[in-house]
């Protein structure tokens, strides 16, 4: 059988499969289904510095290819990850943990990453600039390449473990965005986060999501992923975590061939929560299939 084996930011992973944050909770709930140490490891559900509730309801709406959310960062806040789910998920999980992070301010950010930082169990700090930046009008840190830049360095300041910086893809150049982070210290970059849509209710007349607008997610959106993957690995030197729209083994092989080091699931496993032990259990298949032996040979083949 081929190696699945990979490096990410220092650490070596069994496989290169991560479920998505928001997708997989704090991990001990899909520990009831499987054993989840069969995963490369696993980005928990973002996490800020305050408990959120969230988004008002209605927040999901089925789509063609896909699924819109606007959950809104529905977490417990740092503290009680610190207390309760980490803990909790010790008994179940036994390899690093990649811990998402979200945040309003770039202190928000500082604080909440400065405390994950101190925990045993977390490997890589993922953080998610795709939050707005309350005290900047509301736009979202990582659609500026200046801000993105100033989170980053901020966070690298306080922090002793791999950051890597997950960017959205609603962004006209995404590649000056990773690159301002790569710039700044980040360790890695994660792409892309869900892409903006909406649907409405014809027999309303409104829309279907309360927030009006939420995260589009799903097959639908796999190549333009791709796409953003392949430019911003062939633009920097530091890691790629490839995510958006993967739900099959080969996904993530052609993730790797335009330079991914590791493949994220989301939107899968809200369909089928067994999505990343089948893609683990179909990759040395599939490898031998078109004749790779070692994983990590393939990554950014493609030029």
């Amino acid at each position: 059988m081929g190696s699945l084996k990979v490096n990410l930011c220092g650490i070596e992973i069994d496989n290169p499969i991560i479920p998505a944050s928001g997708t997989f909770g704090y991990g001990y709930e899909f520990s009831e289904l499987y054993d989840i140490n069969i995963l490369g490891t696993f980005s928990f559900k973002g996490t800020t510095l305050e408990e959120r509730f969230g988004n008002p309801t209605p927040r999901i709406a089925e789509c063609k290819s896909g699924m819109i959310n606007a959950v809104g960062l529905q977490n417990p806040g740092v503290n009680r990850v610190i207390s309760e789910e980490l803990p909790r998920l010790k008994e179940c999980f036994f390899k690093p943990v990649m811990a998402n992070i979200s945040g309003f301010s770039i202190e928000e950010y500082v604080q909440t990453c400065a405390l994950l930082d101190k925990c045993e169990q977390v490997g890589w700090l993922e953080v998610n600039i795709s939050c707005p930046n309350v005290h900047g009008g509301g736009m979202a840190f990582g659609t500026s390449a200046e801000m993105a830049a100033k989170v980053t360095s901020a966070v690298k300041k306080v922090t002793t473990k791999p950051v890597i910086i997950k960017l959205s893809p609603n962004v006209t150049d995404i590649v000056s965005i990773a690159k301002a982070c790569e710039d700044a210290g980040a360790d890695g970059i994660s792409l892309i986060n869900t892409m903006l849509g909406m649907r409405i209710d014809l027999k309303n007349k409104r829309p279907v999501i309360a927030n009006k607008m939420g995260g589009y997610s799903g097959d639908g959106i796999f190549p333009v992923a791709l796409r953003m993957v392949y430019q911003v690995a062939n633009a920097v030197k530091i890691p790629v975590i490839g995510m958006g729209g993967v739900s099959r083994a080969e996904d993530v092989l052609e993730m790797m061939y335009a330079g991914a080091t590791a493949v994220q699931i989301g939107a899968a496993n809200l369909i089928n929560p067994f999505a990343c032990k089948q893609i683990i259990e179909e990759l040395p298949v599939v490898m031998e299939k078109y004749g790779i032996k070692n994983i990590k040979d393939i990554i950014g083949v493609v030029k």
